[in-house]
């Protein structure tokens, strides 16, 4: 899962959810590149749609941040 996302379009207020995602339930592309992970942690938009995967969720909220979004833990 190597697709660029572009966090710089204007749309209002950002939103993001992070939740944790188990490698296992990744692709086998994206497995590979965990490093011996068994857990990621994803942020998707409002629409639930995969917007990047980080190894842990304080890099989740860092990344959210850092493009002027408002991050939301979910389940």
């Amino acid at each position: 899962m190597d697709v660029k996302y572009n966090f710089d379009e204007p749309v209002g207020e950002r939103i993001v959810y992070v939740r944790p995602v188990a490698v296992a339930d990744l692709p086998a592309d994206v497995q590979a590149q965990a490093a011996g992970l068994t857990q990621l942690y994803a942020l998707h938009d409002a629409n639930g749609e995969r917007l990047a995967l980080v190894k842990d969720r304080w890099m989740a909220f860092a990344l959210a941040r850092e493009h002027d979004a408002t991050a939301f833990s979910v389940h």
